[in-house]
This record gives structure tokens, C-alpha cells and sequence, in this order.
């Protein structure tokens, strides 16, 4: 082990800084600083002022830094913390990591100029995402939203949410997929006639659809009520029937007298302000499920 010292104890040089280096050692560091001022700086002409290395493989650190603030980088011409990582992607590496612990946030940013963001992500060859999030929820916005590209919701439909009729047996019928009304209250309650014009349309969720949107998420419900999302706009799986009358792919649908169905609208008369919308697929007997695109009117 080969060690150096160089220790300065002269108040009147507060900008000297102690350094004791070593250069082997199982759990050896490289270089230690300890002052009132500074712990270790490093002035680089054109490089580095400081660098550190770790060749570890099980979580060593190239630089690590503890206190009220662990490491602070100050850029006065570019950037002040730059991170890189040259490990495969399978190894979930990162150039820079943060974690949150005890309350605090992983990573946080703040700017102060006109139109300069706090946090940027840009993915270099536009294969992957710029800003990725996980979580529940992925993704808190407080202020406006601005997109200037594609918004790509994986969803089928727009829904809205709605009150469910407060009885238990109504709360457990209304499944995703069930043509519901409204009762006197504006609550929802499964269909129960043909041609009812208090269609309110069909539960979302139904298949392998499922809301790209949901509207009035956290609109209150009244006590002892629950809340269903009734698709809007776009396409939804709906419970239909086709004892009657087959439904062919364009057919009106409107309410049935089969409980929490729909059918095909055939006195148009009748379907009048009852129409739920109109059939993607086909029924030819029977009941079961048939892909409906709503919001026609």
C-alpha cells in the first residue's frame, strides 16, 4: 500500500484543501478531503477536475458523495451533472439514477429561464420513448398540457362515468358490455324494454376493449352509489341479441327487451331517439357480443 499525506492547518489559506490518498486496499479510497470549505476539488484546464473510477461489478461508486447535498455540479459553459453508463440495456443501466428515499423525489428539476424545461428527455434515434413513466398514476401534470404531435390512446371508446342505481342486484348487473338507461334519479340501470329512449348507451370494458379515455373520473357519487364508464364515442363490445331478427354488420341497435341487451332496430319509427348505435359484427342468433360503434348522434 502506498499512501501520500498532505495536511494544512494555515487559517489564512481557507481555499487549501487536505488530501489523504490511497492507492490499494480491499476497501481502500482513492482520495479522501475533509475541510470547513471544500473536501476535494479538482481544477481541469480542458478536462476533468475531478474524476473517479470504480472497476467494481457488485455497486461500487466512481464518485460518492454524502451530505445535505450529496454532489453538486455547477456548468458555467454547458452542463453541470453528466452521466453515462455503457452497460447493455438488459442490465436496466442508466446514466443517471435517482432515488427516492424516506419521502423525497428520484429525481427533480428546476429552471428559471423563459421557456426552458425543468426536466428534458429526448431519445437520440427516435426509437424509443423520450420521457418514460410507471406508476400509479404514470404521470401527474399540475397546469396545461401541451401536444404538438399524435396522442395515441390504446383504448377503443370515450367513456363517461356515471352513478349506479344504489340497489346491490342493479350494482353487480351492470357488467361492462350492458345497455344501460337512466332512471328518474339520472342514475344507471340496466335496459329492461324494447325501444326505450332513455338509452343511456353500453358499459365500457367489454372483450378486449377498453376505455382510451374516461371523462368525470372523479365526479362524486351519491351515497351508497357506485360508478360505471358508459362509452361515448368509439367502439365497444355490447350484449345483444338476435332471437328475433339476425343483426347484419350496419344495423341500427336499440334496446331489447332481454334484460341489459340490445337488438336491431327495425321499426325505425320506434328507434327514434333510442338508438345506442350501429353494428360492426355480425349475430345471427342467439346472444353474445357484438362490436358497436356508438356516438352516432
Amino acid at each position: 500500500m502506498s499512501t501520500f499525506r498532505n495536511e494544512v492547518n494555515d487559517p489564512a489559506q481557507p481555499e487549501e484543501t487536505a488530501i489523504h490518498g490511497i492507492s490499494h486496499g480491499v476497501k481502500a479510497i482513492a482520495v479522501f478531503g475533509q475541510g470547513e470549505a471544500v473536501g476535494v476539488r479538482g481544477d481541469g484546464g480542458t478536462w476533468h477536475g475531478v474524476a473517479g473510477i470504480s472497476t467494481s461489478t457488485t455497486g461500487g461508486a466512481g464518485v460518492n458523495g454524502t451530505g445535505n447535498v450529496g454532489v453538486q455540479g455547477v456548468g458555467q459553459t454547458w452542463i453541470g451533472v453528466y452521466g453515462e453508463t455503457q452497460a447493455p440495456s438488459k442490465a436496466g443501466s442508466s446514466g443517471v439514477l435517482g432515488e427516492g428515499k424516506d419521502g423525497g423525489d428520484g429525481v427533480k428539476g428546476h429552471a428559471n429561464g423563459p421557456g426552458k424545461a425543468a426536466v428534458i428527455g429526448v431519445h437520440l434515434s427516435n426509437r424509443g420513448p423520450g420521457v418514460f413513466g410507471k406508476g400509479a398514476p404514470a404521470g401527474f401534470f399540475e397546469g396545461n398540457v401541451e401536444v404538438t404531435g399524435d396522442l395515441i390512446l390504446t383504448g377503443g371508446d370515450v367513456a363517461e362515468q356515471f352513478d349506479v342505481a344504489t340497489s346491490p342486484e342493479i350494482v353487480d348487473e351492470v357488467a361492462p358490455g350492458t345497455v344501460v338507461v337512466l332512471d328518474e334519479v339520472g342514475s344507471l340501470a340496466p335496459s329492461m324494454r324494447e325501444y326505450d329512449t332513455c338509452v343511456a348507451g353500453v358499459v365500457s370494458g367489454a372483450g378486449d376493449r377498453v376505455p382510451a379515455l374516461v371523462l368525470d373520473r372523479h365526479g362524486a357519487a351519491r351515497e351508497g352509489a357506485r360508478r360505471r364508464e358508459v362509452a361515448v364515442v368509439g367502439k365497444v363490445w355490447c350484449r345483444s341479441e338476435a332471437v328475433g331478427r339476425p343483426i347484419r354488420v350496419g344495423d341500427l341497435l336499440t334496446t331489447s327487451s332481454t334484460p341489459g341487451h340490445a337488438m336491431a332496430a327495425v321499426d325505425r319509427e320506434a328507434a327514434f331517439g333510442a338508438v345506442l348505435g350501429k353494428a360492426l359484427t355480425p349475430l345471427d342468433s342467439g346472444t353474445g357480443l357484438v362490436l358497436t360503434l356508438v356516438g352516432l348522434a
